[in-house]
Formats: C-alpha cells, structure tokens, sequence
C-alpha cells in the first residue's frame, strides 16, 4: 500500500475506479472530481499495488484504493474500492485497516461512511464493527429506476 501525493494517486485512482464501480448506479467519480478532492487539505488516498516488487522497480499496477478526508476528530470514508478480479483476496480489508490505524493515529474519535443498501461491500464494514446510525430512504436510483436507501455507517474508535 501506498500513501501517494495528490497528483500521483490520480492516475491510480480512476484505474481502478472505472473498474470497480457499476456505472449502473452512477457512484463512480470523474478525473476533476477525484482530483479536487485530493487536492483538499486533510484528504488522505491510500492506493494498494500488485506485491512484491523489486524496490527499482516501477510501481506495481493498482488494485484498490480508499479515499477518506478528515473534520475535526471525525473521518470520512468517501470511497474504497478493489478492481473485481481482486476482490476476496483481503485488499478491502487491508485498505480499511489502514484507514482505521490513520484515524487512530491522528487522534479521530469516529469513522463515518455512507453506502447504497445493497452494496456488497457491507459485510466488510460489519465485520470490522461498523454499525447503522442513519438512512435516507430511496436516495440511490438503480437499473429500471429501482430506488435504494443510503445506509450511514460509523465505526467509534
């Protein structure tokens, strides 16, 4: 895993992000979108490689990232992803641990997260202890115009 600088994580980033979300729901950010978040203070990116690599070489291709950004003693998971043919091999897993040990690190009392109702990530985040502290009914619009709840999720640390 890597903390990458800004401008060097965009790259990676939308690699994987056009990847791994289903253009279906419309959740995937663009390149200006992506990098204006990066370049806000306090956004921190966290982008997982292909390992091991020898330390001359370039960077490994890119599996997954978090992205989270930091308010006051609160962190923000925005986005966490693994390209499919990675997943269930413990990258999400690994990218959530190492958002929670930055927010510990830091001093953060709390991690927040939003996600659609039927994300398959859910069981990721329960698993790790997060729980439902708020929903917006019918907030994500699907295939046919199916409408599904935004589930708030927090981890207390």
């Amino acid at each position: 895993m890597s903390g990458l600088a800004a401008e060097d994580a965009v790259g990676p980033i939308m690699q994987v992000m056009q990847a791994a979300f289903d253009p279906v729901y419309g959740e995937a950010w663009n390149h200006s979108q992506t990098r204006s978040m990066l370049a806000m203070p306090l956004t921190h990116a966290i982008v997982a490689e292909i390992l091991p690599r020898p330390p001359e070489a370039q960077p490994g291709e890119p599996i997954g990232f978090s992205m989270s950004r930091r308010i006051g003693d609160e962190e923000e998971l925005l986005l966490i992803a693994v390209m499919p043919e990675w997943r269930q091999f413990g990258a999400g897993s690994s990218l959530l641990t190492q958002v929670i040990e930055n927010a510990k690190d830091a001093g953060v009392g709390r991690i927040f997260l939003e996600m659609r109702s039927n994300n398959p990530a859910s069981h990721l985040y329960h698993k790790f202890g997060f729980t439902q502290v708020g929903l917006r009914k019918n907030y994500y619009k699907g295939a046919d115009s199916k409408l599904y709840d935004a589930l708030t999720l927090a981890l207390t640390l």
